[in-house]
Parts: structure tokens; sequence; C-alpha cells
């Protein structure tokens, strides 16, 4: 998903503006988690692109995305410009936990 957003639309606040796009990037990214996996592959990850336009946009960390929209929102930018892509990784599972046993008395 490569796409602007403007920050100021007639009618509407402009924390009602954020939380709209911030709707739309998180039922991008469900669309994109529900895709089959290529084998030997269990996790989706996302690169991310956050700026005021295409070209000063900066890599954000996925958990970051909303905060970024946000920063660029509140340096007075007129639209923010957001880049997800999504790729296929994997990553180990960490180990289960040993049983809690609990001793009777």
């Amino acid at each position: 998903m490569k796409k602007t957003f403007p920050l100021r639309v007639p009618g509407k606040e402009g924390p009602r503006v954020l939380e709209m796009i911030k709707l739309e990037l998180t039922k991008y990214v469900k669309r994109e988690r529900k895709k089959t996996l290529p084998p030997e592959m269990n996790v989706w990850d996302f690169q991310c692109k956050v700026g005021s336009e295409s070209t000063s946009a900066s890599e954000v960390a996925f958990p970051d995305l909303s905060k970024a929209v946000e920063a660029v929102a509140l340096a007075g930018s007129d639209e923010v410009y957001v880049e997800i892509l999504a790729f296929a990784g994997s990553r180990e599972r960490k180990a289960s936990p040993t049983p809690y046993h609990r001793r009777d008395q």
C-alpha cells in the first residue's frame, strides 16, 4: 500500500480524520495477514514508511506506525504519505513454559 492521506478534510475535525486514517491502515494489515503464507514461512512482516511526502518518508517500525502518522499531523502538514509493504518471514516460536505443579497439602 502506497497512499497519501489528506489531513485537512472540510467538515471534519483533525482527530476524527486521524482515526479514519488509522482505521484504514488497520483494515489493510488485517487483509494482508489473512493471505496464505508461502511454505516454510510462518508470519507476515511489514516494512513501513511515513512522511509528509513520498520523497521525505522515513522508515518506521510497524508497532510505531500510528505514532508516526500522529507526529506528521502535529508537525502541521496538510497530508501524510504512508507506505506499507508486506512480506513473508519466519520466526522461531518461543518454547512453551513448564507447567505449574501444584503442591497438595
